[in-house]
């Protein structure tokens, strides 16, 4: 009988697919980032508009140079004590080949990079909501090339980088419910218990001055989502990214309804801030989970996830912390709920065979899970708290009072969103009465910004 004869498996090969595909979720997770900054922008008063806008945007210019510089070698490079990586080979992106492989992927490690640098960009980007009014342009960027270098590459490492401690227990974030939104989430509280609270904080009403900027917002973190979920995979060779995108679809419009109705029987009302704040919810509980669970346990997730965030948003009244945006009830609440439910829900048919408690696997992905959501809520919260105190002490955080009170736009950028100056002004051709109705609306519109 000859003896038998083991083949060596092949070695993965480019594809052209999977480099295309990975190449447009990457574009998509770009999009994220100005979508975020419609969203928050919509969402924030008049005077503040262009600031929140350019809080996220300066993150597309600041995050990218750091990450070719160092950053990509410190969240994937060789592991040294399970909590950062390093490789000399990838400062400045100088030594890796066009067509040289991810390990054990068919995508170029350019691909690979650049789909994480957008994680990079939106993640500090994320932070910034909850900060609005009242923060000094410098210090912001500041903050975050430090928070970025001190907490996000080395939580990236964690999480998905070989030989990362959250990586190595086993933890499971299909796309960042650890690493992008516990993060954030856990920063925001930790920087604005340090910074304090807006002038008028509870007394003052502070609405969204533009809704359909908010819904625009919404629409585009929703569409680009399905990248940054979906685009996880790093490939479509299997199905599990399929699966992504529609547990993606599924958890997001159950969250939405979730939210909804916890708004109908809580204040009477459906609102569309609360639709667009479900929706956001939902996307960010099934980023961990997705590739995990069943498209029902994603509908479970995301009304789960829909109803508990809506209820943390108010916890900012009762503890009197500033979350202007939400971001500690949306991001770290729902991160938090979407990584802990993966204990429960998922199948044992998707990204693994781990099963959860639901489906006979006990409780033993829970305490793995657990320890991947406390252990960066711990990292951030008291690493970024430091950072702003540090910040705060030496060139400050904060505009001065009379700044925030007449407006950030103007104070720190020199512009405003909104010129009313031209508002009416075919009434300059024609003679108008002082007591017409067109002049009453027009003096009105001049007092919008204030």
């Amino acid at each position: 009988m000859a003896p038998a004869i083991t083949l060596a498996a092949e070695a993965p090969t480019l594809s052209a697919a999977n480099t295309g595909f990975m190449l447009i979720c990457s574009a998509l997770v770009m999009l994220m980032t100005p979508g975020l900054a419609f969203f928050y922008g919509g969402m924030v008063r008049v005077k503040s508009t262009l600031n929140m806008l350019m809080m996220s945007f300066i993150s597309l210019g600041i995050v990218t140079v750091l990450w070719v510089l160092y950053g990509f070698s410190m969240a994937f490079g060789t592991d040294s004590a399970s909590l950062v990586g390093w490789n000399s080979d990838w400062l400045g992106l100088s030594n890796i080949g066009l067509t040289e492989l991810w390990d054990g992927y068919t995508i170029p490690v350019f691909v690979f990079l650049v789909f994480q640098l957008m994680f990079a960009i939106i993640t500090p980007a994320l932070i910034s909501g909850a900060l609005a009014d009242r923060v000094k342009f410098t210090a912001w960027a500041l903050f975050i090339a430090l928070w970025v270098t001190i907490v996000y590459f080395p939580v990236a490492h964690w999480v998905w980088g070989t030989g990362g401690w959250a990586f190595e227990l086993g933890v499971i974030d299909f796309a960042g419910g650890t690493a992008v939104h516990i993060n954030a989430g856990a920063a925001a509280l930790g920087v604005i218990l340090v910074i304090g609270k807006r002038v008028g904080f509870k007394k003052d009403p502070m609405r969204p001055h533009s809704l359909p900027l908010v819904m625009l917002g919404a629409a585009l973190l929703w569409f680009g989502w399905f990248g940054f979920n979906a685009g996880s995979w790093l490939g479509n060779d299997d199905g599990v990214g399929a699966l992504m995108f529609v547990n993606t679809q599924v958890a997001t419009g159950a969250a939405v309804l979730g939210w909804l109705a916890y708004e109908k029987i809580r204040h009477g009302a459906f609102t569309t801030l609360g639709a667009a704040s479900g929706a956001v919810a939902g996307l960010v509980a099934i980023t961990p989970s997705g590739g995990a669970v069943s498209p029902l346990g994603a509908i479970a997730i995301g009304v789960i996830a829909g109803v508990l965030c809506a209820m943390a948003v108010g916890l900012k009244y009762r503890f009197g912390y500033d979350d202007s945006l939400d971001v500690v009830g949306v991001h770290l609440v729902g991160g938090i709920l979407g990584s802990l439910l993966i204990g429960f829900f998922a199948t044992g048919k998707g990204q693994s065979d781990v099963a959860g408690l639901f489906y006979g696997g006990g409780l033993d992905q829970f305490w793995k899970q657990c320890a991947g959501v406390f252990g960066v809520l711990a990292y951030s919260l008291i690493v970024s708290a430091i950072l702003a105190f540090l910040l705060d002490k030496t060139i400050g955080m904060r505009v001065s009072e009379d700044d925030e009170v007449a407006g950030i736009d103007q104070a720190e950028h020199a512009e405003t969103a909104y010129d009313f100056s031209g508002a009416g002004g075919g009434a300059a051709r024609t003679a108008v009465p002082a007591t017409a109705p067109g002049a009453t609306a027009q003096a009105a519109s001049k007092k919008v910004d204030a």
